[in-house]
């Protein structure tokens, strides 16, 4: 998928699972990091938990900072 993304002419924006592997995978690129709850999950116990998601893109936003690596 990274090489997908890097050989693409135009913007992308890819939202995956947080793990070290995806970092260095998507090496170069600019890295969003968000905490998800989904809520599909644990419905019996009244509560979800709490992951790490990543938000990946292509292009340079002029405010976007790439996210310090875990």
């Amino acid at each position: 998928m990274a090489d997908f993304i890097r050989r693409c002419k135009g913007k992308v924006m890819v939202s995956i699972n947080d793990h070290p592997d995806i970092w260095r995978a998507f090496d170069g690129f600019h890295f969003e990091c968000l905490d998800i709850r989904h809520s599909n999950t644990n419905q019996r116990q009244g509560k979800a938990e709490v992951t790490g998601e990543l938000v990946i893109i292509n292009w340079s936003r002029h405010l976007n900072k790439k996210a310090p690596k875990p």
